[in-house]
């Protein structure tokens, strides 16, 4: 399938979602935090990234659900910074530290092309919410000197609709998690109390741009659509049910969907009584039977429990014993 962002850079559509996403950053309304900051200019609001994007690395990426990773990776480009605050993040050492390289448009351009020449299945932009503009005009350049894999899109979810819908006929595959069920948990663990509000405005909008997920048979990879992440947290601090709910009655029973099982307590997780303990099989065992109860029986549940890899990180199995 040919990705929808060729007939949009032949028709003038990508010129003009550059054009109105740039805009955005004049007074940044990129994402729901709205800071109003002049990031053309340099300068940073909650995200703490200025014009130029910031990345931690970039690899042909085996750990992502079966249907991205294929069998010959994923193209990953892992951005620093975000746009949420998550005190458990098992990537903090750049969502939230910071750390990688600022590069242009050209220079992260070039890795998408570089990403394409390992045979990567699909150019992987995770977590790029705050720095969309940046990426449109990389996009750009990049098709010039002959990028055609599909274009997927790996966010929190956190996510303004307006900037999202500048996106239709560019993007071929969504991946949003679906955090939080509950404001306030998702005020109290990532500082983001309007989450549910957003994220499922955001996950509807990215189900009408692509639908339900098109895999290819012959290859077992998706080509596009939705695959929703929805990561099961201690004492069911992630809201399983109303999830659940909104994605069966909301978007489409046959929705992909990735249940994730690999909490760990990192980063600041300890300091929270709800979650600074791994997951139980228990608790995830009951998120699985959620799942089957409203009808979502499309997609991947872990229960290897096997080593997963992050961004070049071994994590080791996360679940534990109930009672261990």
């Amino acid at each position: 399938m040919r990705p929808a962002y060729l007939q949009s850079y032949q028709n003038g559509r990508l010129d003009q979602a550059i054009t109105q996403a740039r805009g955005l950053l004049e007074s940044c309304r990129i994402c729901p935090r709205k800071c109003g900051v002049n990031r053309l200019k340099g300068e940073e609001g909650f995200c703490k990234t200025g014009c130029l994007p910031r990345v931690f690395s970039f690899m042909a990426h085996h750990g992502e659900e079966p249907p991205l990773s294929g069998t010959l990776g994923s193209g990953a480009i892992f951005f620093a910074n975000c746009n949420m605050a998550c005190v458990y993040c098992q990537n903090y050492e750049f969502s939230q530290l910071g750390q990688g390289r600022e590069v242009s448009a050209e220079g992260l351009a070039e890795m998408m092309l570089q990403l394409q020449g390992m045979c990567c299945h699909n150019i992987n932009l995770v977590t790029p919410t705050h720095i969309m503009p940046q990426i449109l005009q990389a996009l750009k350049s990049a098709v010039e000197k002959g990028l055609h894999l599909p274009l997927c899109y790996n966010t929190s979810g956190y996510e303004s609709t307006e900037a999202l819908k500048l996106l239709e006929g560019i993007v071929d595959i969504y991946l949003p998690d679906m955090r939080y069920g509950d404001a306030g948990i998702s005020s109290e663990l990532s500082s983001a109390p309007d989450y549910p509000e957003y994220n499922q405005r955001a996950v509807k909008e990215m189900h009408r741009q692509v639908g339900v997920a098109q895999i290819n048979k012959e290859e077992g990879v998706i080509e596009r659509g939705v695959i929703i992440r929805h990561l099961v947290l201690p004492d069911n601090q992630s809201g399983t049910e109303k999830i659940m709910r909104f994605i069966a009655e909301e978007v489409s029973v046959d929705t992909y969907i990735s249940l994730m099982s690999q909490y760990l307590p990192l980063y600041q997780a300890s300091k929270f009584k709800g979650i600074s303990r791994r997951l139980k099989e228990s608790e995830y065992a009951e998120a699985k039977k959620i799942m089957q109860r409203y009808g979502l029986s499309c997609g991947w549940v872990q229960e290897s429990y096997g080593e997963e890899r992050f961004a070049g990180v071994n994590i080791k199995p996360a679940l534990k014993k109930d009672g261990g």
